[in-house]
């Protein structure tokens, strides 16, 4: 990092790029052609990727590549053949999201920076410090993370702090939302979001809608503008100021950086003393983009209807323009559309269209009875080329301005002299064509040793590898059963097939806890509990509190969604297994290897792999999720609060979507999130073939509708199937097999 504090800006093109360098960006980050989150962005290919780094260390810019997909066996296979080419042209780092690439850049490439992802979902200290310790030089927070909390980050732990403060916010939290998977096959882990979040939907309550048409947009939240905490957000520990936008044009990534630039400045030069921002750059940032108008995002709130854009968002932006009005309305999205296009033939002639020139320092130095020599720097830089002694004049001898102005020419390099001088005889002559060349291979070598800094050689046949045989082993399954509610238990109780139970921590009674593992004990059942989806500074302190009665339960195992609860249990209970759930991926043999290494007792198989990739990926150690309602999103943003019916108890609602699709809301008020659930469950009953085949160690069955009556009849027919060779049933309620045959791209 080549700057104590850094303004990130997006690139989705060559042209974001010279705009967001134009604008005053320290370092950028972009995406290559593969296995970046904007897959459908105008991304890099390898030369022009090349270009760019050189291009971006040129102007005395940091450049940072996207590996933040899941990548799949084959794909990580192919990894190291990818990075080469950007590695040995200096790139600065890259950001990822997958622990198998991860550990991969660990090990081939150790001396480039990684970064990580938002999705990886980086919620506290703990997290934080995990990743420091595997090897991260910097870590990505979470956009749904308070200054508070990213303060206490800062205290904890010596690590890179990078977060959003401008663009679009995601409704789930990063690294969480199935979403457009399951309903369509495009992956957000994997680029291809389809947005789903952006589109309208109804908000019901038994049957009851409690939005409007004109406030159906319930997942789409304001994009965000913090302008006016910047200082607050340095004093919290952030070192990179992040800007969103790899999909949106060059004039965007121009004027918002152009702004942020001017203020930042303004900020390290003076200080937070009369920090004030003005009212005229806030309005150009609205021209610019926004859904619904802006917000602060999370930084000072959890959650709240102020978020929300609630309505269909309208602006000019890529194409898309409001509908049509009459009257005073109509003139006056005219005179909009005329100031935003004036706005954006400005920055395109600003910043788009005119090359950044860098400034330059010269010195000539002339004798006659030695070489003249022409020394040129910037930015810590310099280059000396050496040509013919000068001659003794015949006649007058040449002033010294009649030297500098052949050396001054810069002419279409990017370079522009601030300083030039010339030193030594006065009585010479210099033919103007040496003085050219002199010029010309001094600016060429100059340009090429700034393009060229940090570039680096890989030893020859410094990675290798192939994708391991994955013997396929079953001696039986384990059966485990996860519950809502501790009450249920009585339904699974008899079922001898049964080896584990699990209980969700949402609706526990802690106090009841040690009953609880006493009475599946009794019944040759091991218990475990399910911690939650989010685990904040809120969540450590309420499980700190109850610590003592969890230790002395004797639960046999705890089922972790983040890392921030995987380093939690480290910390207070060593002894307790530790299972992960399907959404701390293990998408690759590496990433499964990784998380064995570090101690994990089981993984859980992701949903997103078919049966083939599952095969490969290996699973005779994981748990498959065969039966459930799977979680699509888990949000901040909480729908009571935003239809302003907040009764503080948790509660189910459903979205439903243009197709009458009804998705299951469940607000854990507990925890002070929303799981949004897929409208049908997964369901691989008749699937027994393919899940043999893929052998996992155990299934799992999760209820989180169902009650009692239906616990029991489904568990009796996966015990039929699985255990005794049964035959399955027609299903005749709706259901879905998930990724097993599909996957996704």
């Amino acid at each position: 990092m080549r700057h104590k504090t850094e303004l990130l800006a997006p690139a989705g093109s060559y042209d974001s790029l010279r705009a967001a360098v134009s604008a005053g960006a320290d370092a950028i980050y972009l995406g290559g052609s593969r296995f970046g989150a904007r897959a459908y962005a105008d991304n890099f290919g390898e030369q022009e990727l090349c270009d760019a780094i050189g291009y971006a260390h040129l102007h005395g810019c940091d450049l940072y590549m996207t590996v933040n997909t899941l990548l799949k066996d084959q794909e990580l296979l192919e990894l190291g053949a990818y990075l080469k080419p950007y590695y040995e042209s200096g790139l600065d780092g890259v950001i990822v999201q997958d622990f198998g690439v991860l550990s991969y850049i660990r090990e081939y490439f150790p001396d480039l920076p990684v970064h990580a992802s938002t999705q990886m979902t980086i919620l506290g200290p703990g997290g934080a410090a995990l990743l420091k310790e595997l090897g991260a030089a910097r870590i990505v927070t979470a956009r749904e993370l308070s200054l508070e909390e990213i303060r206490a980050i800062h205290a904890s732990v010596d690590i890179e702090i990078e977060s959003f403060i401008h663009g679009a916010l995601c409704y789930c939290y990063s690294g969480q939302c199935l979403f457009s998977s399951m309903l369509g096959g495009r992956s957000g882990n994997r680029g291809r979001c389809a947005q789903p979040c952006r589109l309208p939907y109804e908000v019901r309550d038994r049957g009851r809608t409690l939005n409007s048409r004109e406030e159906a947009y319930v997942l789409s939240p304001k994009d965000m503008c913090t302008l006016e905490l910047l200082p607050e957000i340095l004093k919290a520990g952030v070192c990179s100021l992040k800007i969103e936008g790899r999909m949106k044009r060059p004039e965007y990534t121009a004027g918002v950086v152009r702004i942020y630039r001017k203020y930042l400045d303004r900020l390290l030069e003076y200080g937070e003393d009369g920090y004030r921002v003005e009212k005229q750059d806030l309005e150009e940032l609205r021209s610019l983009y926004n859904r619904g108008g802006f917000s602060k995002g999370y930084y000072e709130i959890r959650n709240g209807r102020e978020l929300m854009s609630l309505t269909r968002p309208g602006h000019f932006e890529e194409g898309r323009e409001r509908g049509k009005r009459t009257g005073s309305k109509n003139r006056q999205e005219i005179r909009e559309k005329q100031t935003y296009e004036a706005l954006l033939a400005r920055l395109k002639e600003d910043y788009v269209d005119r090359e950044r020139k860098e400034k330059i320092k010269g010195s000539f130095r002339i004798s006659t009875e030695f070489p003249t020599e022409f020394l040129v720097s910037c930015k810590g830089i310099e280059i000396t080329v050496s040509g013919d002694p000068a001659q003794i004049p015949k006649n007058q001898p040449m002033t010294r301005e009649a030297i500098l102005r052949p050396l001054g020419k810069t002419g279409e390099t990017p370079f522009v002299f601030e300083e030039l001088k010339a030193e030594g005889e006065a009585q010479v002559f210099l033919p103007v064509q040496q003085l050219n060349a002199m010029r010309r291979e001094a600016l060429f070598r100059l340009e090429q040793k700034l393009r060229t800094r940090g570039s680096r050689k890989m030893p020859e046949e410094a990675f290798a590898g192939k994708e391991e045989e994955n013997g396929q082993e079953r001696n039986g399954y384990e059966l485990h059963v996860q519950l809502e509610r501790p009450q249920e238990l009585k339904a699974v109780l008899n079922f001898p097939e049964v080896s584990r139970i699990s209980f969700s921590c949402s609706q526990l009674d802690f106090g009841k806890l040690k009953g609880y593992t006493e009475t599946c004990h009794q019944a040759g059942k091991a218990l475990c509990l399910v911690l939650p989806a989010v685990f904040r500074a809120s969540e450590e302190a309420f499980f700190r509190e109850r610590l003592a009665l969890i230790r002395e339960a004797g639960i046999d195992a705890v089922i972790v969604k983040n890392l921030e609860e995987l380093v939690f249990l480290r910390d207070t209970a060593p002894e307790l297994p530790v299972i992960f759930d399907h959404n701390l991926y293990t998408f690759n043999q590496r990433a499964h290897r990784f998380w064995k290494d570090q101690g994990i007792w089981m993984d859980t198989l992701p949903l997103e792999l078919n049966e083939r990739e599952l095969c490969a990926r290996g699973a005779k150690d994981s748990e498959m999720l065969v039966y459930g309602y799977v979680p699509l999103m888990v949000t901040a943003g909480c729908l009571h609060k935003t239809m302003k019916a907040c009764r503080g108890r948790r509660e189910i609602w459903s979205l439903v979507d243009r197709y009458k699709k009804e998705f299951p809301i469940v607000n854990e008020c507990r925890w002070c999130y929303n799981v949004i659930y897929n409208c049908e469950p997964l369901s691989l009953l008749g699937n027994a073939r393919e899940v043999e085949h893929i052998a996992p160690k155990s299934l799992r069955l999760s209820f989180v509708m169902e009650d009692e009556r239906q616990i029991r009849r489904i568990l009796e027919q996966y015990v039929e199937v699985f255990f005794h060779s049964g035959k399955a049933e027609p299903r005749k309620e709706a259901f879905t097999r998930g990724h097993l045959k599909r996957g996704v791209e």
